[in-house]
């Protein structure tokens, strides 16, 4: 086997928030890859978080590459004195891409495990070094954020350390790891955003002696293997990710494992060993450097490169040798286990504004659309025409998708999320996640009680002497849908809680996931501050004085577990004394605005969410009162006729 010695291709892998973007901007900026003319300043906003809601939420949702070209001491002694190319995967933290990160996983030959030096090991960072120790891959352990005042350096240390040999133990096939390989990596000490980084031991809270980035790029050209090929082996290549340009329409993204591909030539195209091989013709071939993709008439075994011209490529494809082919096997992902039902927007104001995206044809081809990128989501006919089931990871991925299909301007009604329950010799499984909550001790009983309403079961709980204590709890994921609301609000928004899938187990049995009911408006109309005034001791109110309202919407949170239909349109008579213009705004109480994610947190069994570029509204799913009310009779008569 023939190995690229002038190459390295390695994923940055972490929890959500410990340093992943910001040690590859580092790496970017020490690497050369800016130079004097480069407009990009460096400030304290994140490169490589391109998209809007990236930069919005402080969080990456797509796994991006970029590549760098070290030219520092340690290039020439690993064997490339011209400097060597180091391909960099940033992938998401969060557990709900975690597709991303499996795809990121499979165009790489090792990883860098980045670590909070204050938070340690959490469930994310579990499941990408699972992931990694599966694939038999390298693990560089970087404890990040040396430099917090918070840090448990050698603490953290050690835990990372049980951690990958607990993992490494529960691999099915734990006897073709080489263990031996994995312990002799050093731990390297960084501060990402200072841009520091050493193989020795810092005090805590203190900056790593050493000012550069020197020691990782050392520990990823002597442990990250370089890519090995067989010389005289036909051209494979598989696409890993898709993107697009605006010039060169659809690029695909691929790994080339043996041969060489070339700009302008005709190759074939396969799905698998199983898939028909179609004769297909690249225009263009891109190599990145730095931030930027470059025209290039060739690439060779290794390297990332993209390429243009074919119209209907996707993710898992293999471009092969027309005459010899060898495809590899399709990426595997794991199944969903949340779904969300996704339609057209069927309430009473649905088109009021101009030039919004209304029709199921456009919602179709919008999902279908998204299905072609996004490896982990999965959409599904319901019994209506213009509603899909839409299937998912977990809750932030599908508002996500909702998110950024507002921001197209569609108009859209999303039910209320559901896992994917499985049927397993005869009894009905649901899928289960395994929680990290930190909590102030104050909190730990009302966390406890929370958890133990949602079928959670607590498996350890340590306190660290720092006033706060760690819990572990396994949970069924639908105890997990409208957590976030509720944990927040009996921490006082000072609890950090973070879950990862744990498979399925049996069905856990009925969960009241809300405690209080809902203010419904009974009739349509324009909103009144003096309606509003009269019903303000019934609960806290979502709407505002001025908006539009129709029967069945949702207009705030009673307090009692129970709903309430209210009149919120009626305006004050007039008399001699006074006009109906001249209520005093100022008495009112100030409405509570939800976001996105919090109303499909918020919303009851029977509610769904409106969707449009302009507003987020709750309503029920049944609008009118009366046929609410013959439903509910209707269940009260099937219950008693199930007891009897």
């Amino acid at each position: 086997m023939a190995k690229r010695a002038d190459l390295r291709n390695v994923a940055i892998v972490a929890h959500v928030d410990h340093g992943k973007t910001t040690l590859v901007d580092a790496m970017l900026w020490q690497g050369g890859a800016f130079d004097a003319h480069t407009t990009v300043e460096k400030t304290g906003e994140r490169i490589m978080d391109s998209g809007d809601l990236e930069r919005e939420k402080g969080i990456t949702i797509l796994a991006k590459n970029t590549a760098i070209t070290y030219h520092g001491p340690s290039a020439a002694e690993f064997g490339a004195p011209q400097g060597v190319t180091i391909n960099v995967i940033d992938t998401p933290g969060h557990a709900d891409f975690s597709g991303e990160v499996e795809r990121g996983l499979s165009m790489v030959d090792g990883v860098v495990l980045l670590v909070d030096a204050s938070e340690g090991p959490l469930p994310q960072t579990r499941f990408v070094l699972r992931k990694a120790l599966e694939a038999n891959l390298p693990v560089i352990p970087v404890i990040n954020k040396v430099d917090r005042q918070d840090a448990r350096i050698s603490e953290i240390v050690s835990q990372t350390q049980d951690l990958l040999l607990s993992l490494a133990a529960d691999i099915e096939d734990s006897a073709a790891l080489d263990l031996d390989r994995l312990l002799e990596i050093p731990t390297i000490f960084a501060a990402a955003k200072a841009g520091y980084a050493d193989t020795e031991q810092p005090a805590d809270g203190g900056l790593p002696r050493n000012q550069n980035l020197e020691p990782l790029f050392r520990a990823i050209l002597e442990y990250i293997p370089a890519p090995e090929y067989e010389a005289d082996a036909p051209l494979v290549a598989q696409v890993t990710n898709l993107d697009a340009s605006p010039f060169l329409g659809r690029l695909a993204l691929c790994r080339i494992y043996s041969g060489k591909l070339e700009a302008n030539t005709w190759m074939g195209l396969m799905d698998g060993a199983e898939g028909k091989l179609e004769r297909v013709h690249v225009t263009e071939l891109l190599r990145t450097e730095g931030l930027e993709r470059k025209p290039a008439k060739s690439a060779g075994p290794g390297e990332i490169v993209a390429i243009a011209g074919i119209p209907n490529i996707t993710i898992g494809q293999t471009l092969v040798d027309l005459e010899d082919p060898r495809p590899r096997p399709r990426i595997h992902i794991d199944d969903p286990a949340i779904s969300m039902t996704i339609g057209i927007n069927t309430s009473p104001l649905a088109g009021k504004v101009k030039g919004h995206k209304l029709t199921a044809r456009q919602v179709r081809d919008r999902l279908t659309q998204e299905l072609v990128g996004n490896v982990s989501i999965r959409v599904l006919p319901t019994d209506r025409p213009d509603a899909w089931e839409v299937q998912d990871r977990g809750e932030l991925a599908l508002a996500i998708l909702v998110e950024t299909m507002r921001r197209e301007g569609f108009e859209l009604t999303v039910g209320k999320p559901q896992v994917v329950k499985r049927v397993i010799d005869g009894v009905v499984h649901e899928p289960w996640e395994r929680a990290t909550i930190d909590v102030p001790e104050e909190y730990l009983g009302a966390v406890t009680q929370l958890m133990a309403a949602r079928k959670g079961q607590m498996e350890t709980m340590t306190n660290h002497g720092t006033g706060w204590v760690r819990m572990e709890f396994v949970v069924p994921s639908r105890g997990m849908i409208g957590f976030r609301t509720q944990f927040l609000t009996q921490t006082r928004g000072t609890g950090i809680a973070a879950s990862i899938s744990e498979g399925y187990q049996p069905w856990a049995g009925p969960i009241e996931s809300r405690i209080t009911g809902s203010l419904v408006s009974d009739r349509s109309g324009q909103i009144t501050a003096y309606s509003l005034q009269r019903l303000e001791d019934r609960g806290t109110f979502f709407v505002k004085p001025g908006e539009e309202t129709y029967e069945g919407q949702v207009v705030g949170e009673n307090p009692r577990n129970e709903d309430m239909d209210v009149n919120i349109v009626k305006a004050k008579e007039m008399t001699n004394m006074r006009s109906a213009t001249a209520d005093v705004f100022e008495t009112l109480q100030a409405s509570r605005t939800l976001t996105l994610e919090e109303s499909i947190e918020f919303a009851a069994e029977d509610e769904c969410i409106e969707v449009t570029p302009e507003v987020v509204r709750l309503r029920k799913v049944t609008l009118s009162a009366i046929e609410r009310a013959r439903e509910a009779g209707r269940k009260k008569r099937e219950a008693k006729a199930a007891q009897a």
